[in-house]
């Protein structure tokens, strides 16, 4: 009986192991060493951070990148970049509700079926910036940009992984012969072998990547005043894409130290019983 409980459990451990889904694989390059607040048990979100990376996704990279699992509601929720205690209800905070307001999406007239454009509101998702893959290909050269919406969780490496690829466009090494529309990556994943005219025991890592090099100083200007480096805005925007994965991750740290202390206690108040109810007992 102890036998088959115990290749029961074995069982269901590989089981749980195979069926773990996996890290979309990045390149050989380990990604770039950076620091983040909201990393580790104690860690928390810098709210200006994600606000600043907010703006960086909505004026630089939602041009290209949808991110299809959001609601503007989501940025005024509790342990959102623009929630406030006096707006419990994110649908009602005038902060979602303005940024929703500037973006337009598509409908449908409910008198006349006619297709007509309209001011979203904060019950919207992000808006995509392409009407479907086709148009979405067609506009960058046939590659399909990613959503972004748990980018941050899918990648091996996470935020690191994503402040490393927005921040890595060096001089591509002499002997290597890069694409026409294809720009070279270290952190990319790839094989550049048959591109390499160099010693072949001397591979540059990565690989190629269609877009450009998007963020420059100052493109993008912070409304708290801090320095438009490119590096600020590659921190900030994966800042706000770490949230954007996992935007309970605060609410989740609170939880469970609330349980590990707990079960501390228990194990103590537990352990007491135990020497008080067989103290007089030889054992």
């Amino acid at each position: 009986m102890l036998r088959k409980a115990l290749m029961a459990g074995l069982a269901a451990g590989v089981f749980s192991l195979v069926a773990m889904p996996a890290l979309a694989l990045t390149s050989e390059e380990e990604p770039k060493h950076v620091e983040f607040g909201f990393e580790g048990p104690l860690g928390k979100f810098d709210r200006a951070a994600v606000q600043r990376g907010f703006k960086v996704y909505a004026e630089v990279c939602a041009s290209c990148h949808s991110m299809n699992l959001l609601y503007y509601r989501n940025l005024a929720q509790k342990g959102g970049p623009f929630y406030e205690e006096k707006y419990p209800n994110p649908n009602a905070s005038p902060y979602a509700k303005a940024i929703a307001a500037a973006v337009m999406v598509p409908d449908i007239d409910q008198e006349t079926g006619d297709a007509v454009m309209r001011a979203a509101t904060p019950a919207d998702h992000f808006k995509s910036p392409f009407a479907n893959e086709v148009a979405a290909r067609a506009s960058n050269g046939g590659a399909m940009p990613p959503d972004l919406s748990v980018i941050a969780k899918a990648r091996e490496g996470g935020p690191a992984y994503i402040y490393s690829i927005l921040t890595g466009y060096p001089t591509p090494p002499k002997g290597l012969t890069v694409p026409a529309g294809k720009y070279y990556n270290p952190y990319m994943p790839g094989d550049l072998a048959s591109y390499w005219s160099g010693p072949k025991d001397q591979v540059p890592k990565g690989g190629f990547i269609a877009m450009p090099l998007q963020l420059t100083p100052d493109r993008v200007t912070f409304d708290d005043g801090t320095k438009s480096t490119a590096e600020q805005q590659a921190h900030d925007v994966s800042t706000f894409l770490a949230w954007a994965a996992e935007p309970k991750a605060e609410e989740r740290k609170e939880t469970g130290l609330a349980v590990m202390a707990y079960l501390i206690l228990f194990a103590g108040l537990m352990y007491a019983s135990y020497r008080r109810i067989w103290r007089n007992v030889a054992h």
